[in-house]
């Protein structure tokens, strides 16, 4: 689409102004270059610009759309403060090889064809300044004024996805061209080549950006026995894309390690940085701001790094469906439509049958009015019902009458929890009490002990041998919860323990039975830490059944021991 004329106008201005700003530069430095003896040294920055018309200083958000020739022209300011450093075996600071270091990034790229673009990077240090020092046999000299660095040249594929969708992946490679100066830090004196894998995607407001590559360096000569050479180089990005998404906000790392002579990730050899940056693209425009701290003490890690940016980026006003209304102002970007000046309908085809306000080709009800959805399968829809409010529609809602929060475990959509103990309410026997899981549907989700009333509730019976008062070992787990129970509920001060039996045998043995299990109860508590003043017993034999004695599982209801409150501090306080 043809940028408005503004935009053209001012490339026909910055374009010869940028390559006029790239001859100065290369008048100012070729002097040095070409006086320069061949002394040890290498290229210290580890702040590799994106090209020219991502969103990002050093990841790519892969704009690589396709309008034929589409140019992008910029700079970029970095500053680094003590990029390079030499520490004693102890990790004093030795020696501050390059104190600061401030580079401008003139770069250029344009997008050839659709998925094919190709960047230039020219670096040139402005400020580099340092110490003299003496490291081992040699002596490096202190550096000062202008120097270029070694220039860049990239090409890159769009293998697949979009700009501004979730993925977009890209191939490509970087060319340096060794025309920086080796004993200012600025250049590597060899050609380098590095392949890169990028990635790069926006999901909402979020977006991201992910650098692999390989750098073959071949690095000969080094200051220290630090290795050097072929690196791999990683970083990432993410960050908040706003205000229609011209504002962009998040952090950058990025960093490498050299792969050979044995120095993978060592401290070294791993130079690794963060920076904090903010974007702003006004239309055409793109500005930056950055500021971060080197992680490592890595060989070209700085103790802080300030970049700035300004470029010319054209905007790309894209027309998916080729209706000639751009995505931004079409409600049907993916359907060629007709031009409406009602906003929810630019663009769309059209026919509203049920007269709801979405074409027939977006509503997913054409036939029924309905509301605006996110979902596609569901805008232009009618709202489901939901009985209970809770935002869960009556289909999917497990319990359609009772309000409760959305799940994705079966069963429990919709469903409260009121004591988070993982049993929804309408299956839980104690919903207000966190308990476990019981086949019992009277005792699901009941705790084995807890006070009710005046009585402390056990979801388990206590065992006896048969016809003895002997505790058997299975009754020890809810001996253990009626006494933590006692222990945490220090306000009772009296409590009876009942033994109950059933019909089989004589009223006077069965009473005798009785007390003497409940005595048995009463022993084991006082045997763990309840004091004995605070505990009463009695048996009641058969005298009072809770079942029928008729059948078999009545008479072992009724077989069973009861833990009665009989005075408290609470009830005392609560006396007139």
């Amino acid at each position: 689409m043809k940028q408005p004329s503004s935009s053209v106008d001012f490339f026909d201005f910055v374009a010869p102004l940028f390559f006029r700003l790239l001859v100065l530069s290369l008048l100012l430095v070729l002097p040095r270059l070409a006086s320069a003896q061949a002394t040890e040294g290498f290229s210290i920055n580890r702040f590799d610009v994106s090209e020219r018309g991502s969103d990002w200083f050093v990841g790519d958000s892969l704009d690589l759309r396709g309008q034929p020739f589409r140019p992008s022209v910029g700079f970029v300011m970095d500053y680094a403060h003590k990029p390079l450093v030499l520490y004693s075996p102890v990790g004093d600071e030795r020696a501050v090889i390059v104190r600061d270091q401030l580079f401008a990034h003139f770069g250029a790229s344009a997008v050839i064809v659709d998925r094919l673009r190709l960047g230039l990077n020219v670096p040139v240090a402005f400020l580099n300044n340092g110490d003299s020092a003496r490291w081992i046999d040699r002596t490096i000299a202190a550096q000062s004024g202008a120097a270029m660095g070694d220039i860049r040249i990239s090409a890159d594929v769009r293998l697949f996805g979009r700009y501004g969708g979730p993925a977009t992946m890209a191939l490509g490679a970087q060319l340096y061209v060794p025309s920086g100066k080796r004993s200012a830090f600025t250049g590597d004196g060899k050609i380098r080549i590095t392949p890169h894998l990028l990635l790069a995607g926006r999901v909402g407001v979020f977006e991201y950006a992910v650098r692999g590559a390989l750098n073959y360096r071949a690095q000969d000569v080094v200051l220290t026995d630090v290795p050097s050479g072929t690196e791999l180089q990683f970083g990432a990005a993410a960050g908040l894309s706003l205000i229609k998404h011209s504002l962009l906000l998040g952090p950058e790392l990025w960093g490498s390690t050299v792969l050979v002579n044995g120095g993978a990730f060592q401290k070294e050899t791993t130079p690794f940085e963060l920076l904090f940056g903010a974007h702003y693209r006004p239309r055409n425009f793109r500005l930056g701001l950055g500021v971060g701290p080197g992680l490592t003490r890595g060989i070209g890690t700085p103790a802080v790094r300030v970049v700035g940016m300004f470029e010319w980026s054209p905007s790309v006003d894209e027309d998916t469906d080729g209706d000639g209304i751009i995505d931004d102002e079409d409600a049907c970007p993916l359907v060629k439509g007709v031009r409406d000046p009602d906003p929810k309908k630019n663009g769309c085809p059209p026919g509203d049958r049920d007269g709801d306000g979405f074409r027939d080709e977006v509503d997913a009800c054409p036939d029924v009015p309905g509301v605006a959805s996110d979902d596609p399968t569901k805008n232009g829809c009618p709202i489901p019902p939901d009985r209970d409010k809770d935002g869960v529609i009556d289909r999917e809602d497990d319990c359609p009458d009772v309000p409760g929060p959305k799940s994705d475990v079966p069963g429990r959509n919709g469903c409260p929890d009121s004591d988070g103990d993982g049993i929804i309410d309408p299956q839980d026997a104690c919903p207000k009490i966190p308990g476990p899981p019981n086949p019992d549907p009277e005792k699901n989700g009941c705790p084995p002990a807890r006070i009710e009333k005046d009585q402390i509730v056990i979801t388990e019976r206590v065992e006896f041998e048969t016809d003895s008062a002997k505790l058997l070992d299975s009754s020890t787990g809810i001996l253990i919860a009626v006494l933590n129970v006692l222990k945490e509920h220090t306000e009772i001060t009296k409590l009876l323990v009942e033994g109950h039996t059933d019909n089989v045998g004589g009223a006077v043995y069965n009473k005798g039975l009785s007390e003497r299990r409940a005595k048995s109860v009463v022993k084991w508590l006082v045997d763990h830490g309840i004091e004995r003043e605070h505990l009463l017993d009695a048996g009641f034999g058969l005298e009072r059944p809770i079942d029928t004695n008729n059948t078999s599982a009545g008479r072992q209801k009724n077989r069973r021991v009861e833990f009665h409150i009989l005075d408290s501090a609470d009830k005392r306080n609560s006396r007139p």
